[in-house]
């Protein structure tokens, strides 16, 4: 019997417009009130997920919030953290001279704001729409970013980024670990972070298995929590190598209410 959902949002749960479509929002609020609990999981900040959550009403339902890939787990109406790791601050100077060899830009979220060198970036403002954070620029990344960092994004041109994600891979897979989001984010968690490894922490925290589980999701960074859930879904716009190891794949898009088609189907 599946009791909680876990769905990303960009891609997934969220339109173009990061909006959450009427359709999909009445699907999402008959499955509360029938008693399943959502769990947003993103690689976005708190701060990035608070709207869609209060759109959602996760306080009064029991809801949670899964942030920076796995990094955060939060019980989203008493604010209690369940699980949380960050980054060692001494892999930042590594990070930041990786990222300026290769002419990227480096940059992470600080509570309400996007912190980096270069507040011009496309890219960097490309996460500033999503998140619906202002940027707030510093003269040394490594020196001026306070503590705690949860993970780090390198953004910039996709083909480019591919090279790098690789060559990082090698240099750092027994300290880091390495997602792709988008094209053009690399995500940088600390070893082991993961959706899969924050929702078993989660599911266990509840006296639920995997089996009890759906999750939902588009992007290179959902391959571990669909591969993990009792049902794995990809969404039809997903990434081939996510349709790949799901359970199942929506007929429509997240343009095209493809997380309430999920919905009706397995909940309702």
């Amino acid at each position: 019997m599946y009791r909680i959902i876990a769905l990303d949002l960009d891609g997934t749960l969220t339109n173009a417009q990061k909006e959450i479509t009427p359709q999909t929002r009445e699907a999402l609020m008959k499955a509360q009130e029938m008693g399943v609990r959502i769990i947003l999981a993103t690689g976005r900040p708190p701060y990035g997920v608070v709207p869609l959550a209060e759109e959602l009403e996760l306080a009064r339902y029991g809801g949670f919030i899964l942030c920076y890939n796995g990094g955060l787990i939060q019980n989203y109406a008493t604010k209690e953290c369940i699980f949380e790791q960050k980054l060692s601050l001494e892999e930042i100077p590594y990070l930041c001279k990786r990222s300026s060899e290769a002419g990227f830009t480096i940059m992470t979220y600080k509570e309400t704001e996007i912190y980096t060198e270069n507040p011009a970036d496309e890219y960097v403002h490309k996460a500033s729409f999503i998140n619906k954070m202002p940027i707030h620029q510093v003269a040394h990344f490594q020196t001026d970013v306070p503590a705690p960092i949860y993970k780090c994004l390198i953004v910039g041109e996709p083909e480019g980024l591919h090279e790098l994600e690789e060559q990082l891979k090698e240099e750092v897979s027994d300290r880091l670990d390495l997602f792709r989001s988008m094209p053009y984010f690399i995500e940088v968690v600390p070893k082991g972070i993961n959706k899969a490894h924050s929702l078993d922490v989660l599911m266990k925290n509840l006296g639920l298995t995997r089996e009890n589980l759906i999750a939902v999701g588009d992007g290179w960074n959902d391959a571990s929590m669909i591969q993990y859930a009792g049902m794995g879904v990809a969404m039809a716009n997903a990434q081939p190598e996510v349709k790949a190891v799901a359970d199942y794949i929506t007929l429509r898009t997240n343009e095209e209410d493809g997380v309430a088609e999920v919905v009706e189907k397995f909940l309702l």
